[in-house]
């Protein structure tokens, strides 16, 4: 029987990722957490939440997570898609499992999240600038033509999961995986998802800090 597993990287997000994985497991019981080098008790969390965990020594950053989970999904044999899905609760369940279906039903080798394919996330105008600027620089660079490069909502076939190999470890892999799709060929498509930016996730500063590194990325290489 084919069975979606979900990608999750993990880096100390012990107060939410229980939560996070409980709703998820409901719609999505094979779960691999790469606990990326956590300070806080996230990796047993997430085993007591019930999903595998693939620990990093030290924080290699958020692609390095990506591969080691893609490289643990491709040694189940009945995996036929993957999905990519934040640790922080930005990402609705409902959103991932609608894409797993795009996949199913053949109509696409990869779905790629879009926050701009309708007006549900409410997103502030500096970061949509961000995000903007972010998917123009890699329709020219990469050739497709994405409404949003940096949404971490991804569902991936297993063909096409297999040609994947990220090497960039923290935010260029955004970039990254989307230049290799651009090789590969897949028939990919867009779809909307909410994101939905909470208290905690303000609280850490990572809409502001992803804004800034996003265009660290674009302009100063």
């Amino acid at each position: 029987m084919s069975r979606a597993w979900i990608v999750m990287p993990v880096f100390n997000e012990g107060q939410v990722v229980g939560e996070v994985l409980e709703n998820l497991r409901k719609t999505f019981p094979h779960v691999v957490c790469i606990d990326d080098g956590s300070s806080d008790d996230s990796a047993r969390i997430c085993r007591e939440a019930g999903a595998v965990v693939v620990s990093h020594p030290i924080n290699l950053g958020q692609g390095a997570a990506l591969q080691t989970g893609f490289e643990y999904a491709l040694q189940d044999p009945d995996m036929d898609c993957v999905v990519t899905f934040d640790s922080d609760g930005q990402h609705r369940v409902v959103d991932a499992y609608d894409m797993v279906g795009r996949i199913r039903s053949g109509e696409a080798d990869v779905v790629l999240g879009s926050r701009f394919l309708d007006n549900r996330t409410q997103v502030s105008t500096l970061k949509r600038l961000v995000l903007r600027t972010a998917a123009f620089v890699s329709k020219f660079t990469s050739g497709m033509d994405l409404s949003d490069a940096h949404n971490g909502l991804r569902a991936i076939n297993r063909e096409t999961l297999s040609q994947i190999d990220l090497k960039q470890n923290r935010m260029a892999h955004a970039s990254e995986i989307v230049n290799q799709f651009a090789v590969i060929k897949p028939h990919w498509v867009e779809h909307p998802v909410e994101i939905i930016y909470t208290d905690y996730s303000k609280g850490k500063g990572q809409s502001l800090l992803n804004g800034v590194n996003i265009l660290t990325e674009l302009f100063v290489k």
